[in-house]
């Protein structure tokens, strides 16, 4: 588990208190991007709960957004994310979820 002083930590737990989710991966994938070493900038989201059953693709994340939008604001460049009610990930929505390369550069051979 991330410390509780972390961009990954802080994501988890505002998304914990405002969905309480049956599901919650919080993925930082920043190692994977042209970006300083231990950087907190390019992060994956699968959150599963409840609270987005009969909601829209789009209005799902809205509502995540929403709750996250002060720390996008602070220095995350990427939030890869899929949100889903328990009946969209017992269907396998929730399977072969892969962020997509970043545009702001892919960190190259050189840099690993």
């Amino acid at each position: 588990m991330a410390p509780q002083n972390t961009i990954q930590h802080q994501i988890r737990e505002i998304l914990r208190e405002a969905f309480q989710p049956s599901r919650l991966d919080v993925i930082n994938e920043s190692h994977q991007h042209a970006v300083p070493a231990g950087s907190e900038t390019h992060f994956k989201v699968l959150i599963v709960a409840q609270a987005f059953e009969g909601r829209t693709r789009v209005e799902r994340t809205r509502a995540v957004m929403s709750k996250l939008d002060a720390l996008m604001k602070s220095g995350v460049h990427a939030l890869s994310l899929r949100a889903l009610s328990p009946e969209k990930e017992a269907k396998g929505q929730a399977e072969g979820f892969v962020s997509p390369p970043c545009a702001g550069g892919e960190k190259s051979t050189s840099q690993k």
